[in-house]
């Protein structure tokens, strides 16, 4: 396989900065909402803000790849004295909770960067932190070749499978009515 530049795109978190306004979440689910900007369901949104406001930790997490199983992994986070389970800081929507979940269809939900056309400089999310405690990075790395059609088809057929071909329709209508 070759070898190919690949642009990639994170946000950086300074927890420093962060107070746990949520404003990352209002506007992510405005941007998501059917149609665009026409309600706030944080449900929707693809930036989930995990709380401890008597502590004041808040710590934003966006939405990362979608994981078809359980991780084995359930270590335990101590931050300014109170314990975290790793869960709560993972960005995988998983089979083991809803976090990151489309909920009317279940599928799961990833941070796309608020991709559109016209494309903004930096996700929304980004751009409406009053604290820029959210940083937009871009940067190229080398990777190995897009994924191949068959590696697609096997995706697609597995979430056939597990939600059923309508719902999998629909979600896709859905979608293509926003675009």
């Amino acid at each position: 396989m070759s070898k190919v530049k690949k642009k990639v795109k994170t946000i950086k978190i300074d927890l420093d900065k962060c107070n746990g306004c949520r404003a990352c979440e209002v506007i992510c689910s405005a941007f998501h909402a059917a149609p665009k900007y026409s309600s706030n369901n944080p449900a929707r949104s693809r930036i989930r803000m995990i709380r401890d406001p008597l502590r004041d930790v808040y710590v934003p997490v966006y939405a990362g790849e979608y994981a078809p199983a359980e991780c084995m992994g359930r270590d335990k986070y101590i931050i300014d004295g109170k314990e975290y389970d790793e869960c709560g800081f993972c960005r995988a929507s998983c089979p083991s909770r809803d976090v990151f979940k489309e909920p009317d269809s279940g599928l799961p939900l990833k941070c796309d960067m608020c991709e559109d056309l016209p494309p903004d400089e930096k996700p929304l999310c980004v751009q409406w932190c009053l604290n820029d405690a959210l940083i937009y990075e871009e940067r190229e790395e080398e990777v190995e070749e897009e994924v191949k059609v068959e590696d697609a088809q096997i995706g697609l057929e597995s979430l056939v499978n597990k939600y059923g071909f309508e719902k999998i329709a629909d979600t896709v209508a859905r979608m293509s009515k926003k675009a």
